[in-house]
């Protein structure tokens, strides 16, 4: 299955296409940390990371998009830009019919390393050892869009991407052995 992970951010959105299975190691695609400057205009910012949204979905076709859930912060100014950010990656998917599943950091965490409360640092060692990339991908936000890529690929059957109609949904129970 081929699965775009998004990592939503205003100054950094990780954006990770990955080819992967249940059980199997996965392949990197493509991936990028799409950036913007906040001293431009909002409007100038959601536009440019909406343009590398749209460039990774028509070109890498992805049968599924993972979307971190947006939670509550303390700094509503990051809180707004993620939740902009993330609609923008929800509309464009739905506007492709693409499958829509969103994580929230505690149920990626658990997927790609097993530990809920692992850091960036276990995150990214794992993307690495998981993909068998050189390095450590950096910045954050690239490891976290491979792990939410990671976390789908593994949760989610082929057959569900066909019956979803690119509808958003919750994400599907973690079933452990």
């Amino acid at each position: 299955m081929r699965v775009l992970g998004v990592d939503p951010g205003l100054t950094r959105c990780g954006l990770a296409v990955v080819e992967a299975s249940p059980g199997k190691k996965g392949s990197l695609v493509h991936l990028e940390v799409a950036t913007s400057d906040s001293k431009s205009e909002l409007s100038s910012r959601l536009l440019l990371i909406s343009n590398r949204i749209e460039y990774v979905l028509d070109t890498f076709k992805p049968e599924a998009v993972s979307l971190e859930r947006v939670f509550a912060q303390a700094n509503l100014k990051t809180v707004m830009g993620v939740a902009q950010v993330s609609g923008i990656v929800l509309a464009e998917s739905a506007k492709r019919k693409i499958l829509i599943s969103m994580y929230t950091p505690t149920q990626v965490k658990s997927s790609v390393t097993g530990n809920g409360r692992s850091d960036k640092k276990q995150i990214g060692l794992m993307v690495q050892r998981l993909l068998d990339l050189d390095a450590i991908p950096k910045p954050a936000d690239a490891a976290d869009a491979i792990a939410l890529a990671l976390c789908h690929a593994w949760r989610v059957r082929s057959a569900s991407v066909a019956q979803s109609n690119g509808k958003p949904r919750k994400a599907p129970k973690v079933v452990r052995s």
